[in-house]
């Protein structure tokens, strides 16, 4: 059982890690248009969000 627990488990992961990728993606795009855009609360709450998907990122990879 162990064995089949496994791969699935794997595949788990890495459509987390995909996921996060692609949050991690839009958050950065957002970012770039809150620098366009002067917009410094836009700014701050997206750094915290990224700051939060770093960290989801990094427990996955541990």
């Amino acid at each position: 059982m162990k064995q089949v627990a496994t791969p699935w488990k794997k595949k788990k992961e890495e459509n987390q890690r995909a996921v996060l990728r692609m949050e991690i993606d839009y958050e950065l795009a957002v970012l770039f248009e809150a620098i366009q855009e002067s917009d410094k609360e836009k700014m701050k709450k997206t750094k915290s969000k990224l700051e939060q998907l770093r960290k989801e990122m990094l427990s996955l990879e541990v």
